[in-house]
């Protein structure tokens, strides 16, 4: 039996399967085999190579090193394709909130994502992930940062519900100014 082809809103949780969830799988189901990453780091806070090429590459960086460093990943979409459209490109922000399991230190980062189709298959070509900040808290945040994280809906979210959970801790602030600013 032939599967239908995925929906554009479909690849994207794909991505949050393989990525929050360290299920590499996922990624293959998401992105074509010879698909690009591009990382564009504005901060110096998290390492990723600038390039990689390939859907296995994809899936190790993405997936199963990250996963060695980082647990408790949550990813927030803050647009969402329309439902059963299956585009050329998508463009968005987000939000992450993680821990480093060695060190039990939170970190919360926004940036975008810009995402480029194929039609046939409908698969990621590329992806391009800007990361613009990324705060490191201390481990006695985890709570009120998790407790704010976990309410949201996942994983599609929206600017205002962010800014109106938020922990007042000024580590964040770069974050939550980001997510507030103007024509975003």
């Amino acid at each position: 039996m032939t599967r239908p082809q995925p929906t554009s809103e479909e690849l994207l949780r794909e991505y949050f399967h393989g990525k929050d969830e360290n299920r590499p799988l996922h990624i293959a189901r998401a992105f074509a085999p010879d698909a690009r990453l591009r990382m564009v780091l504005k901060t110096q806070a998290i390492a990723f190579p600038s390039e990689v090429d390939g859907e296995p590459g994809i899936a190790d960086t993405l997936v199963r090193k990250f996963g060695q460093t980082y647990e408790n990943v949550y990813t927030f979409y803050l647009a969402r394709p329309a439902a059963g459209a299956r585009l050329d490109r998508f463009a968005c922000d987000w939000l992450v909130a993680m821990t480093d399991k060695a060190s039990g230190q939170v970190r919360v980062g926004c940036g975008s994502y810009d995402w480029r189709f194929q039609a046939d298959p409908h698969r990621v070509r590329e992806l391009t992930i800007a990361i613009d900040a990324m705060e490191v808290l201390p481990a006695e945040t985890a709570g009120a940062v998790f407790d704010w994280i976990t309410a949201l809906p996942y994983p599609w979210t929206d600017r205002a519900t962010v800014a109106a959970g938020a922990p007042r801790l000024p580590a964040l602030q770069p974050v939550l100014d980001y997510l507030g600013r103007e024509g975003a």
